[in-house]
């Protein structure tokens, strides 16, 4: 995609969000020689943003609330960005470019940026409305989780994937019993193998957890006042708690650009330069589709950042692109990395490292020599190494033997090899093309 500019114009840049994804664009923007003069972010919660990565330590109990909090409101004003708080934008009038939040307020734009993120996926489940069930998706969630375990007792987490991982282990580290869900037949099935998700279920479960995979839901029992009692399985258990947490993944929040009759899909559709189906109207992060991709890691959302801030600052800029990434997750205390696909096809060679004692495991795949996926568990200091040899389409048949051990060894062989046919390459002076004068010109 050819660079693009646009002529920044002063009318008032409106970002609809506080999360994240939008503060992270303002910290870009306010990099730009050219930032935009009129700034307003409207959030729906009441608090400046935050880092909803460190939820699960908050819910540990392991972190203080405030270490979450990006920014003070008075870093806002400190910057000449106009913040609200506390209001949900009820009302986009594309025409008049003006919008209203639940509090009367009108607010008019020149360009309008919406990363109004997602919201928790919730089951078609009987119960699932009933009073003790929760979501684990931002402050209110964790301080009515850590309310919840205050009280002890038990609790069911719907949910093998990272945030009902942490959820549980939070709800377990304050003292809870807990029972973990997972539809698929192994943990973090989008991210592990069957072998490092085995290892993984084992360290849980030797904390406290109790898990069950193949769990098929049927539905939350009432209590007979309009409180979940239990959560019923496909085949008849019975798993009596006093709280449930769904996390089985995130909706996109399309609402706001859907009614303003944007193009919407799975989310908000942008082209390279995050601009919706309305040029004076951008979409940013989980709230946004590209193609046919959704978001929910930071990394692509970071990138997307960059390409919006320069295009609202009026700065050439190449458009977003989707690239490979990698996922770098710390899951109570154990450290995983991964990229490409999870489960082999029968053109992979599969090498695989396990050391019990120490907790590591390694499993690469490989296509005619050259690196298409890998799983590590326990030791991931590899990891970036083994995704740059993937990225770069780099030939790993000379340092096959070694692959497993790591870069420094690896890249031995890599290095003799190259040096070795270096050596065997045809010199010059051996070229029987070329002939060696026998006088040079004075």
């Amino acid at each position: 995609m050819p660079p693009h500019s646009t002529q920044a114009p002063q009318d008032p840049l409106v970002i609809v969000g506080n999360g994240m994804a939008s503060h992270r664009l303002l910290e870009a923007l306010l990099r730009q020689p050219a930032r935009p003069a009129r700034i307003t972010v409207i959030g729906e919660e009441p608090s400046p943003a935050y880092n909803r990565i460190l939820l699960s330590p908050l819910l540990a109990g392991e972190l203080e609330r405030d270490t979450l909090t990006l920014r003070s409101a008075e870093w806002y004003a400190e910057q000449g960005i106009e913040l609200i708080l506390g209001e949900r934008v009820t009302e986009i009038d594309r025409q008049a470019q003006r919008l209203t939040t639940d509090a009367g307020r009108h607010l008019a734009y020149g360009r309008l940026v919406l990363a109004t993120g997602s919201r928790p996926a919730l089951p078609p489940l009987p119960g699932i409305r009933l009073a003790g069930v929760h979501t684990f998706r931002d402050l209110n969630d964790a301080a009515t989780l850590s309310d919840c375990a205050s009280r002890g007792g038990s609790a069911v987490v719907i949910g093998g994937g990272l945030l009902g991982l942490e959820a549980a282990e939070g709800l377990r580290k304050r003292g809870m019993a807990v029972t973990l869900l997972q539809r698929a037949e192994h943990l973090m099935n989008r991210q592990l193998d069957a072998t490092a998700a085995g290892l993984l279920e084992q360290e849980l479960v030797g904390r406290g957890l109790a898990v069950i995979t193949g769990a098929r839901l049927a539905a939350l029992e009432d209590d007979g006042q309009g409180r979940v009692a239990a959560v019923c399985l496909e085949g008849g258990r019975r798993l009596p708690t006093d709280c449930v947490v769904v996390a089985i993944g995130i909706a996109p929040n399309v609402e706001p650009g859907r009614a303003a009759g944007l193009a919407v899909d799975r989310a908000i559709r942008v082209d390279g330069y995050l601009t919706t189906s309305d040029p004076a109207i951008f979409a940013l992060g989980e709230c946004c589709q590209f193609e046919q991709h959704t978001y929910g890691l930071v990394e692509p959302i970071w990138r997307q950042v960059e390409v919006l801030a320069a295009h609202l600052a009026g700065e050439a800029v190449g458009g977003y692109a989707e690239r490979p990434s990698a996922t770098r997750l710390k899951v109570s205390g154990v450290s995983l990395y991964a990229f490409g696909p999870t489960e082999p096809s029968e053109e992979h060679e599969v090498l695989a490292y396990h050391d019990p004692d120490q907790g590591d495991y390694r499993r690469l795949l490989l296509r005619e020599g050259r690196l298409e996926g890998a799983v590590l568990y326990g030791d991931t200091a590899p990891g970036p190494w083994y995704f740059a040899q993937a990225l770069a389409g780099r030939d790993l048949t000379p340092c096959r033997p070694a692959l497993l051990l790591g870069a420094a060894d690896a890249d031995a062989l890599l290095d003799a090899s190259l040096d070795a046919s270096l050596d065997a390459s045809p010199k010059p002076e051996d070229s029987p093309t070329q002939t060696r004068p026998e006088k040079e010109a004075a």
